[in-house]
Formats: structure tokens, sequence, C-alpha cells
């Protein structure tokens, strides 16, 4: 939608002819800002569900309802987003819970000291005599 923005703003500077200067810029305003409005939402949905937001479902169906406007691609968007978020793959892909993983260890060298630590050659212990 951006790049379709651009292409409709510099059409109307190319055939602009004879038209005001000032009309053009306020047009060209006009459809950026439009577009740019439509475009904010599909912007936000993805880096939601790139960093498994709890409200990534919710701003993916925004986004896809404001790309249905754009008719055909963007229709197109809107019914596999709709068909993605509400199947069953959808529904355990973003209905489940975020498990965060154990912190890190602080530093490399402490894990280096650690390691050498765990190294050191303890000879077994002797089992019992059974006989």
């Amino acid at each position: 939608m951006c790049l379709l923005s651009l292409f409709i703003m510099g059409m109307f500077v190319g055939v602009s002819g004879g038209a005001p200067v000032g009309m053009i810029i306020f047009l060209c305003a006009f459809i950026g800002l439009l577009y740019g409005v439509m475009t904010i939402p599909s912007f936000v949905a993805g880096y939601a569900l790139l960093k498994k937001k709890r409200w990534a479902k919710t701003a993916a169906i925004i986004g896809g309802v404001t790309a249905a406007m754009n008719f055909p691609i963007g229709t197109a968007v809107c019914v596999y987003t709709f068909w993605l978020l509400f199947s069953e793959q959808g529904k355990t892909l973003f209905d489940q819970a975020n498990y965060m993983l154990p912190p890190s260890r602080q530093t490399w060298a402490s894990d280096v000291n650690q390691r050498q630590e765990q190294r050191e050659y303890v000879p077994p212990t002797t089992p019992p005599d059974w006989r």
C-alpha cells in the first residue's frame, strides 16, 4: 500500500500540468495520510506476530480488515488472515501460553571456570565385595 501511494502521488505530480501547486500538495498529503493510516495496523500486527505478543491476534484481525479495503490483493490477504487466525492450527498457535526461556548465564568467563572445575577427575568408589 505504501508503494501504491507513492505511485499515485507520482502520477498526480506528473499529470498536474496546469493545476495549482497547492492543490497537488494537498492531494499528495491526503493520499499519503490515508494510505499511511491504512498500513499502520498491518505493521503493528506484523511486529506483534513476530514477537508473539498476547495482543497479536487482535492486531492481525484489525490489520486484515484494513487491508481488505485494497481490492483485490488486500481482500485476499484479509481472507488468508482470517483463515489462519480462526483455524484450529491458528488457535493452538496463538492461544497457548508463552513460556519464557531460563535466564542466560552472566558471563562467558564464569562459564569457562565452572566447566574447568567440573572436569577434575574423581576416581570411582570401589564396589563392595559380594562374594
